[in-house]
């Protein structure tokens, strides 16, 4: 039976058109970027807290739940920083720009739906969502139902990016580029959506 796709994620068939269309890559396209209208916040307690950062930075890297993989994105995106589980709020009054990442269990991936409500309700500071990253939690291919829930948790986000294990990473090896092509995609959509000076920074 053909599973129906979200209506909140870019078909895949026409990001492939538009990828073989042009030489440049291009960043998926968000289909969401901004708080929605009549979205209820989630409870006090599934909410993020925000901590006030000092300093810049081109990306701020938000974990859904402990153990979501900031610091090891942080460490793969140049000029990017962690906030500790938080949403960021700058001293300078500047809009900072965000990518939330969370694990690929049933854990990650409930606190990336309430972090995600939370911004989508207007109960976040003001930010720039750039989207979702999902890490795997274990080598190999991830169950359907979790595989399943990801694509629907990931339509709440501006963008959703499926990363593999990196079994580099579980044998400390924390200096070498994951070699699989998601990651050099992401990679790469970072840092052009990082730069984009057509995005708002200010408040």
């Amino acid at each position: 039976m053909q599973q129906s796709l979200n209506p909140w994620i870019t078909s895949p068939a026409a990001d492939s058109a538009e990828e073989e269309a042009t030489d440049a890559h291009v960043p998926p396209a968000a289909v969401i970027s901004a708080p929605l209208r009549g979205m209820v916040e989630p409870d006090a307690a599934d909410r993020l807290g925000c901590r006030s950062m000092s300093g810049s930075a081109a990306l701020w890297i938000t974990g859904a739940h402990g153990g979501a993989g900031e610091s090891r994105i942080a460490a793969l995106l140049e000029g990017a920083r962690v906030t500790d589980h938080c949403w960021p709020v700058l001293q300078d009054r500047r809009t900072p720009r965000v990518l939330l990442v969370c694990r690929a269990d049933m854990r990650g991936l409930t606190a990336a739906r309430s972090a995600l409500t939370q911004w989508a309700s207007g109960a976040a500071p003001e930010l720039d969502l750039l989207g979702l990253a999902v890490l795997a939690d274990a080598p190999g291919k991830n169950p359907k139902a979790l595989r399943d829930f990801a694509a629907i948790v990931g339509g709440g986000a501006p963008r959703l990016w499926i990363l593999p294990w990196v079994e580099a990473w579980r044998l400390g090896d924390s200096t070498t580029p994951p070699p699989a092509r998601e990651y050099q995609r992401f990679i790469t959509d970072l840092a052009v959506l990082a730069t984009d000076t057509t995005s708002s920074t200010t408040n």
